[in-house]
C-alpha cells in the first residue's frame, strides 16, 4: 500500500482536492487544488453535471502540482440527510479463553445489525465502549477473560440517494470514491489533541451550508450530528439587508464582518453599492455586527440545543473546538463562549509541510483530516486482506489505534 493519499473535500463554497503523504509527525502536502464549487447547496447536490465539472477542475489543479493522476480519493460528505444512533452487540465467548479479535468483529456485527430505512445505507460505526461480564467502561477489551462480550456503538447513517448522487459526480469527473468519510470527524483527525479526546471535547465545523458537531469523550466519537445552517445564511441576512449580491454581501461578511456588536467602534463605517442606480452608501460596522451577531448566536443555539440532546455536554471538560470556514469571524470565540458556557479554541489544521502554506486555515480542516483518517482506513483494509503495509503506515495505525477499525460498514466500498 502506498501512504500517498488524496482527499476531496466537496463543500458548498469550495471543492478541494488535496495530494499528501501521511508520515508519523505530519503531512507532507505533495499538490493541491481548489476550485469554486458548483452545484452543492447544504451539503447536498442540486446539480450533478456542475458539480462534476468543479470536481474535475480541481482535481486537474491537484494533478498539475503534484505530478500525480488522481484516480480514486477519499470523499467528504455533510449535510442535514446526516443521521446517528446507538446500537449495543453482544457475543459469547465460549470456553475460559481471552477475547480475540473475531470477537469483537462478532460484536460489532450484532450491534450494526439494527433495521434501517430501505433509502439509508450505514457509512460509519464506532465502538464507544466495551463490557465485559457486566463490568463496563472497557476500551480495550483484547486479551481479557470474560462470558460475555457487550460493545456499545455509535452508529452513523446517510441517505443512498444522497451518496449516490455524490458518487456520481465524482465518478464522472474520473475519480473512483475510496470512502465517503463524515465532515466532523475528517475535521476532528486534523485539529484535535489527544488530551483534548481524552477529556471529552466538541469539534463545530461552521462551513458554508451546514454546521458540522462531531462529540468526542475518552478518545472516540460518542455523538455527531449534522445542522443545516452555516456561513451563507449569514451571508444572505447580510444580502436582504443591504440589498447588495451575494458575492458582494460575502467580500463585506469577510472584510468588516464582527460577532460581537458591543467590541465595534460606533464611528467606523464603510461604503458599498447597492442595487439599482444609486450612489453608494455609507454603512456603520456596528449594525453590520448586529446582523452577524444574530445569527451565529442562532447557530450557537442550536449547538447548544444539539449537545443537550446528546447528554453528553456535561462530559465536555476540554470546551469546544471551532473550525471551518466560518468560524473565522472576528469575535465569534466570544459568542460561542458565552451561549456554550465552557471554554472555546479557534483551530487550524497543524503539523503541514510541504505545499502547505494555503492549507494552514480552518477552512481546509475537514480537507487536511481526511488524508490522515483516509490511510487509517485504508490501512486496516490491506490489514486485514494480509497484504503487506509499509512501516509508515504501520506507524499512523498504531497512533490511530483500534478507534477506526470498526469504521467500515458492511457495504464496503472499495
Amino acid at each position: 500500500m502506498s501512504d500517498i493519499v488524496v482527499g476531496l473535500d466537496i463543500g458548498t463554497h469550495k471543492i478541494c482536492t488535496i495530494v499528501g503523504e501521511v508520515r508519523p509527525d505530519d503531512i507532507f502536502v505533495i499538490g493541491a487544488g481548489i476550485e469554486p464549487s458548483r452545484g452543492m447547496k447544504k451539503g447536498v447536490v442540486n446539480d450533478v453535471q456542475a458539480l462534476s465539472a468543479a470536481i474535475a477542475a480541481s482535481a486537474h489543479k491537484a494533478e498539475k502540482t503534484s505530478g500525480y493522476t488522481i484516480k480514486r480519493a477519499f470523499v467528504s460528505v455533510a449535510g442535514s440527510h446526516i443521521a446517528s444512533l446507538t446500537s449495543r452487540g453482544m457475543v459469547g465467548i465460549t470456553g475460559s479463553r481471552s477475547v480475540r479479535e473475531d470477537d469483537l468483529e462478532k460484536a460489532m456485527e450484532n450491534a450494526r445489525a439494527i433495521a434501517i430505512p430501505h433509502n439509508r445505507e450505514i457509512l460509519h460505526v464506532v465502538p464507544r465502549t466495551y463490557t465485559l461480564d457486566g463490568q463496563d467502561g472497557i476500551r480495550s477489551p483484547l486479551g481479557m477473560h470474560c462470558f460475555r462480550l457487550e460493545v456499545d456503538a455509535h452508529i452513523i447513517t446517510a441517505s443512498s440517494t444522497s451518496l449516490a448522487n455524490l458518487e456520481q459526480a465524482a465518478e464522472a469527473a474520473g475519480i473512483y470514491v475510496d470512502r465517503f468519510i463524515l465532515n466532523p470527524l475528517a475535521a476532528g483527525e486534523a485539529v484535535l489533541t489527544e488530551q483534548e479526546r481524552e477529556m471529552g471535547v466538541a469539534v463545530i465545523d461552521i462551513g458554508g451550508g451546514t454546521t458540522d458537531l462531531a462529540i468526542f469523550v475518552e478518545g472516540t466519537v460518542w455523538h455527531t450530528a449534522v445542522i443545516a445552517i452555516g456561513g451563507d445564511h449569514i451571508t444572505h441576512d447580510i444580502t436582504y439587508w443591504m440589498h447588495v449580491p451575494f458575492e458582494l454581501a460575502e467580500a463585506v461578511k469577510i472584510q468588516h464582518g464582527h460577532s460581537v456588536q458591543r467590541s465595534v467602534n460606533p464611528l467606523e463605517t464603510f461604503m458599498v453599492e447597492p442595487f439599482g442606480d444609486g450612489l453608494p452608501q455609507e454603512v456603520h460596522r456596528k449594525d453590520l455586527a448586529m446582523v452577524i451577531e444574530s445569527r451565529i448566536e442562532e447557530i450557537m443555539e442550536l449547538v447548544q440545543k444539539e449537545m443537550k440532546r446528546s447528554g453528553y455536554d456535561g462530559l465536555l471538560r476540554a470546551g469546544v473546538v471551532l473550525t471551518g470556514g466560518g468560524s473565522q469571524l472576528e469575535g465569534i470565540q466570544e459568542v460561542a463562549a458565552r451561549i456554550l458556557g465552557c471554554p472555546v479554541r479557534l483551530a487550524k489544521p497543524e503539523r503541514l509541510t510541504g505545499m502547505a502554506d494555503t492549507l494552514r486555515n480552518p477552512a481546509y480542516s475537514t480537507s487536511v483530516g481526511l488524508l490522515r483518517l483516509g490511510l487509517s482506513l485504508d490501512t486496516v483494509q490491506e490489514d486485514s486482506a494480509g497484504t503487506s503495509i509499509p512501516l509508515p503506515a504501520l506507524n499512523i495505525g498504531a497512533l490511530i489505534g483500534n478507534f477506526f477499525r470498526r469504521f467500515l460498514p458492511d457495504d464496503d466500498r472499495s
